[in-house]
């Protein structure tokens, strides 16, 4: 039988999905530097830190000067984001493979893809209605929505807690990459110094390690939904940054900087990308 990517035009994608990759990692980026910022701010009491998920970390880009049109643009990065984790996922471009371990990697690609697809959808309709993002998704009523549902099926409570160990999985293995190095090999560092590769990696180390940290609690909450049969429990990233608050303002203050250079990791990988078959 014919695997999925020989039945693909064999051609490299465009320049113009090149392009979009890179305006997706940049709008990324500034999405977690956001979330970052905001979570470091709430940390030191400043006026104006609030913890946020991703949905209200563009509803505060939205809040700046020319916050419209930033978010406009913020959308569109997105929106290339997810054209090129299903171009990864369906062209093969980093060379996985069709056996199972390659197809699970091009299922994860795809599936980061998705996870974007409603926050790219909420910002450009924002941006376009000049209406507000939290008012336009409400992504964590859903969410507990979605979660009521699951719960109410038979086997309902094995179904969330199945999806809270996915979740937490994917965050230890965030945690994993950061430290196996494995993920340098997304910089192009062949036009960076010998020490801008070494900040560019260490950067790149904190991010992973916090995002991971955030993603394992966000699988947590479901978990605990799934013990209690109750939707409420589940949370996003503002629940796991409240958590960590509850732990004191520096471990919420160490994870928010995390984040922040993960931000930054995206914009490096945005002016400096290894995107294969491109």
């Amino acid at each position: 039988m014919a695997s999925l990517s020989s039945v693909l035009p064999s051609a490299s994608p465009s320049r113009g999905i090149r392009l979009l990759a890179r305006f997706g990692f940049a709008a990324k980026g500034v999405v977690y530097l956001t979330m970052g910022i905001l979570a470091l701010l709430a940390a030191t009491g400043t006026q104006g830190g609030k913890t946020t998920d991703k949905q209200q970390a563009v509803q505060a880009i939205q809040d700046l000067p020319l916050g419209r049109f930033l978010l406009g643009l913020i959308a569109f990065g997105l929106a290339g984001y997810v054209i090129w984790r299903f171009t990864q996922a369906l062209r093969d471009t980093e060379s996985k493979g069709s056996g199972a371990k390659g197809l699970a990697k091009r299922l994860g690609y795809a599936g980061s893809g998705l996870v974007y697809v409603a926050l790219a959808f909420y910002a450009g309709k924002a941006a376009w209605q000049n209406t507000a993002v939290a008012g336009s998704g409400g992504g964590g009523d859903a969410k507990q929505s979605a979660v009521a549902t699951l719960l109410a099926q038979p086997f309902g409570q094995w179904l969330v807690a199945g999806i809270g160990l996915v979740i937490i999985g994917t965050g230890l293995y965030q945690i994993w990459h950061a430290y196996s190095g494995k993920f340098a090999e997304h910089v192009n560092a062949s036009s960076l110094t010998a020490q801008q590769q070494q900040l560019v990696f260490r950067t790149g180390q904190v991010g992973y390690t916090a995002r991971g940290i955030v993603m394992a609690l966000v699988g947590y909450f479901f978990v605990q939904a799934a013990r209690s049969s109750n939707a409420r429990q589940v949370s996003d990233t503002e629940g796991a940054f409240d958590l960590l608050s509850a732990m004191g303002p520096a471990v919420l203050g160490i994870v928010a900087v995390g984040l922040m250079a993960y931000g930054l990791y995206m914009l490096v990988q945005a002016k400096y990308p290894v995107l294969h078959g491109v």
